[in-house]
């Protein structure tokens, strides 16, 4: 169960230090205020099948000798995610057990209905007392919960054609929009492709994918060769090669359910006298079935990199 969690950290820290009973055996009141509040006013939830179950932690202020129900209801101005389409909640009520000092609100998000590009999300409120209420955090009396469709990382997904268009091409290659290439699973290093003839033929380039957490599939590169500057810039600087790695000022990231990589890298020429960088660019790598490869192929109407012209002549 993943999920990303934005605590009030201050109301966590009093939740910590509070000690005192709420109630003892013989009389089930108490002196001092009864306050049951989210733990989160907001949560993202990594959707990833139909049937895992996400809590959502509310928590009080104090433990009493009793139980406590806590009617929770959804804000329907505040959500645009449909309750029995989108998610179910497996119940509209909370209950603190007598001793303890909290509970969940137990969610669970419909794979099949929510789609990658959606935004979905939906409100919830505790309904507690007016008395019972703690001004002073009047808003974690309400969660947000954002609903994330996550597809299960499968490499397979990332092997084979792609259309390549980057805003280097804008810059330094005149009358090219983008380019279709082929990506090869690297036999040696887990989780990795090798984009073959990557921007120039001869040219190959490695790309990593991080699956540590799935709400930030995130893409790391090593630095590696680019190309030869007589071949990029049409003469020799340098060491004569251009040099590619990956800025620490830009986000690069993948999507498994639409089977992209977004991605920036800097160039620069090592060897180069005074500033040695050329930019940094940003790069989108959208994967094709091989029949629309081919179609793009024999349309004409695309750059088409030496590996792809070699698979399809032998076809």
């Amino acid at each position: 169960m993943r999920k990303i969690n934005y605590g009030l950290m201050s109301m966590l820290a009093l939740l910590m230090c509070a000690i005192t009973s709420c109630g003892d055996a013989e009389r089930p009141s108490y002196d001092g205020p009864n306050y049951i509040l989210f733990s989160d006013t907001l949560t993202v939830l990594a959707v990833q099948n139909n049937e895992e179950v996400f809590d959502i932690p509310v928590a009080a202020t104090e433990a009493c000798s009793y139980d406590r129900t806590v009617a929770v209801e959804v804000i329907d101005k505040k959500s645009n995610a449909i309750e029995g389409k989108h998610y179910t909640i497996e119940s509209n009520t909370i209950t603190i057990k007598a001793g303890e000092r909290a509970a969940n609100v137990r969610i669970r998000g419909n794979y099949d209905a929510i789609a990658a590009t959606d935004s979905l999300g939906l409100t919830l409120r505790l309904l507690t007392q007016k008395a019972d209420q703690w001004d002073l955090y009047d808003k974690s009396y309400e969660a947000k919960v954002i609903l994330q469709k996550c597809c299960p990382f499968d490499i397979n997904l990332f092997n084979g054609y792609a259309v390549l268009t980057s805003t280097y091409m804008q810059e330094f290659m005149p009358n090219v929009d983008n380019r279709l290439i082929k990506a090869v699973i690297d036999p040696e290093e887990e989780n990795t492709v090798i984009m073959k003839d990557f921007f120039y033929d001869g040219y190959d380039v490695k790309i990593r994918f991080t699956t540590n957490d799935i709400l930030n599939p995130l893409i790391e590169m090593d630095e590696q060769t680019f190309a030869s500057t007589a071949e990029a810039f049409g003469t020799n600087y340098g060491d004569g090669y251009l040099h590619l790695y990956q800025p620490s000022s830009g986000v690069s990231y993948y999507s498994t359910c639409e089977q992209f990589i977004f991605q920036y890298f800097t160039l620069y020429v090592p060897g180069m006298a005074g500033n040695n960088v050329v930019g940094t660019f940003a790069s989108a790598i959208e994967w094709v079935s091989a029949d629309e490869a081919k179609r793009l192929y024999l349309e004409g109407s695309i750059l088409v990199s030496e590996t792809v012209k070699t698979d399809f002549e032998k076809k």
